[in-house]
């Protein structure tokens, strides 16, 4: 099972630098288009290489992703979160009640029950 994992992350690191090594043409990336820019008169812009570009696109939308679904699981979090806390004061309650219903029985019979 470790050889499969390893072997499809060499592939997947394989296909990473072919791409990388096809996009290495270095593109210019600005902040607003040409006609917008004249407005402000400012433009700032950047030169870097398309692979950077395509890969930080890659993992900010993850991370965006990643962000966006945490937020949207709060509700079930907390949900999961309440339920966990009234199981806790449940079990406490019942275990509460059986040691008064064992005062209640004969001595042998609540030996036994807390002996289970």
């Amino acid at each position: 099972m470790r050889y499969i994992r390893y072997a499809c992350i060499a592939t997947f690191a394989v296909a990473l630098i072919a791409v990388a090594l096809a996009n290495r043409t270095v593109v210019t990336l600005k902040v607003l288009p040409d006609e917008v820019a004249g407005l402000f008169a400012v433009n700032p812009s950047i030169n870097m290489p398309l692979f950077v570009v395509v890969f930080g696109g890659i993992i900010i939308g993850l991370l965006v992703g990643f962000v966006w679904e945490w937020f949207r699981e709060h509700a079930m979090r907390a949900e999961a979160s309440k339920s966990s806390r009234n199981v806790r004061r449940l079990e406490r309650e019942i275990a509460r009640m059986k040691g008064q219903s064992a005062d209640s029985q004969d001595d042998v019979l609540a030996l036994l029950d807390k002996a289970s």
